[in-house]
């Protein structure tokens, strides 16, 4: 599990990190901040209305790219749909700020777990650390 924990405690604190998919042969990134251990597994959140959850949906295969004080993480893997109310519910409680814009009953609030995911730590004074979960 502290694989796992530190991953989503790097993402906590870089605030921002970028999520990279697949819109037919064309790559998508944009930039992400949720980030949640929830019952021993990495979530983000996003709108089903959104063209990533389309993309997502079609081709779960992403990767992530965050970048701290010199190192930079990247996590590739499947991501997962959850539509657990409680998942939800845990993430809006972290996150309060997403309350202005999703509901959990809203229909529209996607929760995705990562799944075969390995996390690589890199930076240029250190040989790259990978991690999977």
């Amino acid at each position: 599990m502290e694989a796992i924990e530190r991953v989503c405690r790097f993402l906590d604190v870089a605030e921002t990190y970028y999520l990279a998919t697949a819109e037919g042969d064309q790559p998508r990134v944009r930039p992400f901040g949720t980030a949640l251990l929830y019952n021993g597994r990495l979530y983000i959140e996003t709108g089903k209305v959104k063209a990533v959850s389309q993309q997502i949906a079609a081709n779960p295969k992403v990767e992530v790219c965050a970048f701290k004080d010199g190192v930079w993480l990247r996590v590739a893997g499947e991501l997962i749909n959850d539509d657990d109310r409680a998942v939800k519910v845990a993430m809006l409680d972290k996150m309060p700020s997403l309350k202005a814009m999703y509901d959990p009953d809203d229909g529209n609030m996607q929760m995705l777990y990562f799944r075969n995911a390995a996390a690589t730590f890199s930076s240029f004074t250190t040989e790259p650390e990978t991690v999977c979960f």
